[in-house]
């Protein structure tokens, strides 16, 4: 979970292959009205996004009804959306990619992304509400390298999960 530009696709991948985990980039299951507008420079809105978390909850329940877990990137940005997440899959930990502003900013002008422009970061800022001590998670910060970031999740998760 993080804001765009936090680097969620490159980190489930890198963590998918690391630990022959399933991944989807939830950026793929952005209904086309969801992409149109955020390429319009419009930030998304709970209607927007309510479908979108159902149908990442229930890939990640799916997975594990086949005896697996799965890896999804997906912002999460709210409590209220972790929450429905895990209204589908209650064991679902949540991996918070955190940098500065700056930091992110960067990335985002240094990529051409499909759909998201840099100058919807602000907006998903303010909407970021951080993990909470009751919900199954860990923060990492984005400044170490993607492998660097790996080990220190997978180091983490055993903690996490059997919490």
């Amino acid at each position: 979970m993080g804001v765009s530009g936090s680097g969620k696709s490159t980190m489930g991948a890198l963590l998918g292959a690391r630990l022959d985990i399933p991944f989807i980039d939830g950026d793929d299951l952005h209904p086309d009205e969801n992409r149109e507008k955020m390429r319009a420079g419009y930030p998304l809105e709970d209607d927007d996004r309510w479908p979108w978390l159902h149908r990442i909850g229930e890939l990640i329940d799916a997975g594990l009804v086949e005896g697996h877990p799965t890896i999804v990137a997906c912002s999460a940005l709210k409590r209220s959306y972790r929450d429905l997440i895990r209204r589908h899959a209650p064991d679902a930990v949540f991996v918070h990619l955190r940098g500065s502003t700056e930091l992110i900013a960067d990335r985002m002008g240094a990529r051409d992304h499909e759909y998201m422009p840099a100058t919807l970061l602000g907006s998903q800022l303010a909407t970021l509400e951080p993990l909470q001590d009751d919900e199954r998670g860990v923060v990492v910060d984005v400044t170490a390298s993607p492998d660097e970031l790996a080990d220190q999740i997978i180091a983490a998760l055993p903690a996490v999960t059997t919490a």
